[in-house]
Formats: structure tokens, C-alpha cells, sequence
């Protein structure tokens, strides 16, 4: 049993790291942000709406210049003031903006948020056991090394947390009559928007790369028996 305390301290400090952040990402929220108004927008999530069965599917703006979209702990869907500013410069088209708004829309329905929990959690156990065991044979470096493995693990579970939200975005559209076409074009588009050309190498990102999104959705188009939407 006192083995297993370091572990079951880093579960518990996972979930108390997780609860906080919860906290303080809905009080950051609640003070940065207000309900989107843009006539264009808002018809385009009422057909996002319509198609999902609900009455309505409330966005809100996040105060901030990074270009992003987000889906908080607690449902809600925001996209960032910087990312707004692209669409209102002409950057970006209503129909992509849909687009994102359907990706957050994903992570909603499909959990990764509570996921995540589970996840950041089992990933500090990890870490420790790691750590203890790598430390052993590797003095001065193993605790670093079972950061690097630790952190290689959660970029790959949030990949695929991505994949998935894309992959509920692509039905929600074409269910909307809007089509994965601004998805693409969007997937296109993001490198330059975001400032993150180049980077980090694939295995070691939180997202996937632009092309093997893109072709993840052709994929589903194919398998839906739907027309590829061109870019």
C-alpha cells in the first residue's frame, strides 16, 4: 500500500489540478466574454441547430487576440475576439466559422472534456511511475525522460480527440446543408491565421497535421457516399 501512495497523491493532485482549472477557466470566462451577435453567424448556427434537434446553440465571444475556438468544461462554445476579427476582415467566411463552431460543437457531445480529467489524471500516475522506475537506471534523466514520454501520450490522446471532433463537425455540416467544404478551406487557411507554419513534428502536436485532417474528412466523405467537397 505505501507503494502505491505517490501514485494514488498523483491521481488526486490530477483531479484537484483539474477542478481548479475548471474553476478558474469559467471565472476567466464569465469576465471576457459575450453572446456572439452577428446576424450572418447566428442564422448559420440555427441551421447547426436545426440539424442537431435543439432550439438553439449559443456562441460566445472570448476577449482575446490568439485565433481559436474552445469549448469550456462546462458546454459552452467560444470563439476567441481575434479569431472573430479574421472573419470580420474577410480572412475567413461565415461558412467556415460554422465550421469551427461545429469542431467545438464535438467536443461537446463526445465527452473529451471529461475525458480529459480521466486522462490528466492517469497521465500524473504515469509520470511518477516513470519517473521512479527510469530514475533508477537513468540517474539525473529519468525524471525527465517520463516527461518527455508523458507528454508524447497526451499529445497523441489529444489528437485523436481531434479526429473525432472533425469527424462530428463534417456529419453536423453536411446535415446543415453547409458541407465540409469550409471545413477544408478552413484546415487550409489555419497555418498561416494562427502563425504556427512549420513547428513542432507531428508526433509531438497537440493537433494533426493540416493535410492528414483534410484527408481524414475526404475519407468519411467517401464512406458516407456523400460528393467530395472541394477546396
Amino acid at each position: 500500500m505505501l507503494k502505491l501512495t505517490p501514485i494514488l497523491l498523483a491521481v488526486l493532485y490530477g483531479l484537484a489540478m483539474y477542478r481548479f482549472s475548471v474553476w478558474r477557466t469559467k471565472r476567466e470566462l464569465d469576465q471576457r466574454s459575450s453572446e456572439l451577435a452577428d446576424p450572418r453567424l447566428m442564422a448559420l448556427t440555427r441551421r447547426l441547430a436545426e440539424a442537431l434537434g435543439v432550439a438553439r446553440v449559443p456562441v460566445h465571444i472570448y476577449e482575446i487576440a490568439p485565433v481559436n475556438g474552445l469549448a469550456a468544461p462546462d458546454g459552452r462554445i467560444f470563439i476567441t475576439r481575434g479569431f472573430y476579427q479574421k472573419y470580420t476582415e474577410g480572412a475567413v467566411t461565415a461558412e467556415e466559422m460554422a465550421s469551427v463552431i461545429g469542431h467545438e460543437l464535438g467536443h461537446v457531445a463526445l465527452g473529451h472534456s471529461r475525458r480529459r480529467m480521466i486522462d490528466f489524471s492517469g497521465q500524473n500516475a504515469i509520470r511518477v511511475v516513470l519517473a521512479t522506475v527510469l530514475g533508477r537506471f537513468l540517474p539525473g534523466i529519468g525524471v525527465y525522460l517520463a516527461g518527455f514520454l508523458t507528454s508524447m501520450l497526451a499529445a497523441r490522446l489529444s489528437r485523436q480527440d481531434e479526429y473525432e471532433a472533425d469527424e462530428y463537425a463534417s456529419a453536423l455540416l453536411v446535415k446543415a446543408g453547409i458541407g465540409t467544404g469550409p471545413q477544408k478551406s478552413l484546415f487550409e487557411k489555419l497555418e498561416h491565421l494562427t502563425g504556427m507554419a512549420g513547428g513542432a513534428p507531428a508526433w509531438l502536436m497537440s493537433h494533426p497535421k493540416t493535410s492528414e485532417r483534410i484527408a481524414a474528412i475526404t475519407r468519411n466523405e467517401s464512406r458516407w457516399g456523400v460528393p467530395t467537397a472541394k477546396i
